[in-house]
């Protein structure tokens, strides 16, 4: 009987996933699976989570929301640890989990993890962290690090509008500078992000990107008059904002650069980014994903 790091956090989201742990044991034994489980807590941090892994072990599955999944994928590569993940999203934001298409039913999750095979996906890598979704800086870009847990375990992704809501005093142009292949841009920007995924927030906002063509999606949204703001704001909604909009610096890289001197953080996957300068790269068929739908 092959077994299965469970590995979850019962803070996730509305804390679904604490009253679903039957149904996730019941599926992997209708498949011939050992569970053994990992609960991430304050007083137990995903250190230790790995420590027993083996050959008797036929992939790992997370339940979680971007960010434990982001922490998750940084540990197995930081053991060299290569085998398949598999991905419950029972967190506040499951913006990878959307792209991969996984359903947020436990049970419909778990089957289609189960009866799937793996398959390989990229990686974004910003200096020496990975992450799976998308790296972001500028205005916003650091609302999920200083949101309170408690308050969006309450209220979910509105504590991430409140939290938006408040920073609009803050709303001021940035400087920046990045340099890839494909484009350089050297100028005032509001946000700025990079996408291994498509979404941020729920919003499809990278709709062209692919999951396995080696390429990231960089979004520059720069700093430009109203009536252009308007504008992006509309064609966003409608799905169109990186078809020839002027607000807009969109572009498919390999790798770039990026310099910035203002007071600003960046974010990973929900979870506070390293410090510029930043080198951003894709990593090609970098994660076994299972599950995954194109």
């Amino acid at each position: 009987m092959k077994k299965v790091k469970f590995i979850y956090n019962p803070y996730s989201g509305e804390k679904t996933i604490i009253s679903r742990l039957d149904t996730v044991v019941m599926m992997h034994q209708k498949y011939n699976y050992e569970v053994v489980p990992y609960r991430i807590g304050l007083e137990y941090g995903i250190d230790n989570a790995f420590d027993d892994i083996d050959d008797t072990y036929g992939y790992i599955l997370v339940a979680g929301g971007d960010g434990t999944v982001d922490n998750v994928v940084n540990h197995m590569k930081k053991r060299n640890i290569n085998l398949p993940l598999g991905i419950l999203p029972v967190g506040t934001a499951n913006d990878f989990a959307k792209f991969i298409k996984m359903p947020l039913d436990i049970e419909l999750a778990c089957e289609r993890i189960l009866s799937s095979k793996p398959k390989y996906i990229d990686l974004g890598k910003i200096n020496n962290k990975y992450f799976v979704n998308v790296a972001s800086t500028g205005l916003f870009t650091d609302i999920s690090q200083k949101t309170d847990v408690n308050l969006k375990n309450t209220i979910g992704k509105l504590a991430y509008y409140v939290k938006g809501l408040e920073q609009l005093p803050n709303f001021r142009k940035l400087k920046i500078k990045v340099n890839s292949k494909e484009s350089k841009f050297d100028g005032y920007m509001y946000l700025m992000l990079v996408f291994n995924g498509q979404t941020a927030g729920n919003l499809n906002m990278a709709y062209k990107a692919k999951m396995d063509d080696g390429l990231l999606d960089v979004i520059i949204i720069k700093a430009c008059p109203i009536k252009d703001m308007i504008n992006l704001f509309i064609k966003m909604i409608k799905g169109e904002h990186l078809e020839n909009i002027n607000a807009i610096e969109y572009f498919k890289t390999e790798k770039l650069e990026i310099e910035c001197h203002e007071n600003i953080v960046t974010d990973i996957d929900g979870e506070r980014g390293p410090d510029f300068p930043l080198s951003i790269e894709c990593e090609k068929d970098k994660l076994q994903v299972l599950g995954c739908l194109e």
